[in-house]
């Protein structure tokens, strides 16, 4: 077995990826606070070639030295737009049928690999402070929590992984549910 060169990876370009068809997902920062947590979200986000990620609150934003260190270059990418007030963006979204789901232990949350997303319907998922998670006042705006099942001692995942492992799975979702055969 022998490692794909960077030339038989076939990457798009930047330019490309503006222009390409997106999934119909967004991602909504709520006061997220390590600049490496934004920054793997922007490169998670280019792998998974999703709409946009909002910034909200006192979330980084780029041009940052250290966005970009883990982001490496998905950030020029991906769509992304800064807002002060994380409710007032889940508002926008759902005045614009996005459902709203926060990845959250939660009282009623769904486990991640028992959601049916309704792939008619865009979806927004927001991911909370590494410390406190989303917001009470965010909270009362959503349709739902997911949340991903863990075994460990531990009850929580560092939030970029746990952003990793959602959008994998919605991802495999709504190709399952979009694409034919898939």
């Amino acid at each position: 077995m022998k490692k794909l060169s960077l030339d038989e990876l076939n990457r798009i370009t930047v330019q490309e990826f503006k222009q390409a068809p997106k999934h119909p997902i967004v991602v909504v920062l709520d006061n997220i606070r390590s600049m490496n947590n934004v920054g793997s979200f922007f490169r998670t986000g280019d792998a998974f070639r999703i709409e946009k990620i909002y910034l909200c609150g006192f979330t980084p934003t780029p041009p940052h030295r250290e966005i970009s260190r883990s982001a490496l270059g998905a950030e020029l990418a991906v769509d992304w737009e800064k807002a002060e007030d994380t409710t007032s963006v889940l508002h926008f979204l759902k005045k614009n049928g996005y459902q709203i789901m926060a990845v959250e232990q939660a009282e009623g949350s769904i486990e991640l690999e028992r959601f049916e997303w309704d792939t008619d319907q865009p979806l927004a998922v927001i991911f909370g402070n590494e410390v406190t998670g989303v917001d009470e006042k965010v909270m009362a705006l959503v349709d739902g929590s997911l949340e991903i099942s863990q075994y460990g001692t531990k009850h929580s995942l560092n939030v970029a992984v746990s952003g990793g492992i959602v959008l994998w799975q919605l991802l495999i979702q709504y190709q399952k549910r979009t694409i034919p055969n898939s």
